[in-house]
């Protein structure tokens, strides 16, 4: 006789009407609080800029979103070949507002 397997509920994800793909994004700003981690992604083509989007997370879940970075660089580099590190932004970056 062989053992059934648990029936996994399948989530549905929906995507908004308005979201029409992604936005390309070469700078971050990472902050926290106690409670949750903010992730602010901006576009950056001197001399000006614009965030693309935010992101807000539990201390729980960035650490998912570390290890599942990391896992998926490592991929990457089995299979292209090693990443360099980008530049640092030159001078400050803010917001105006």
């Amino acid at each position: 006789m062989t053992e059934q397997q648990p029936v996994v509920p399948q989530n549905k994800i929906q995507v908004r009407d308005n979201f029409v793909g992604g936005e390309y994004a070469n700078a971050m700003q990472a902050s926290h609080s106690k409670e949750d981690f903010l992730l602010t992604f901006m576009n950056i083509v001197a001399p000006t800029g614009r965030v693309v989007g935010k992101i807000i997370v539990s201390p729980g879940h960035m650490k998912r979103i570390v290890a599942a970075l990391e896992e998926n660089v490592k991929r990457y580099e089995a299979q292209f070949g090693k990443i360099e590190a980008a530049e640092s932004p030159k001078g400050e970056i803010g917001f105006q507002g």
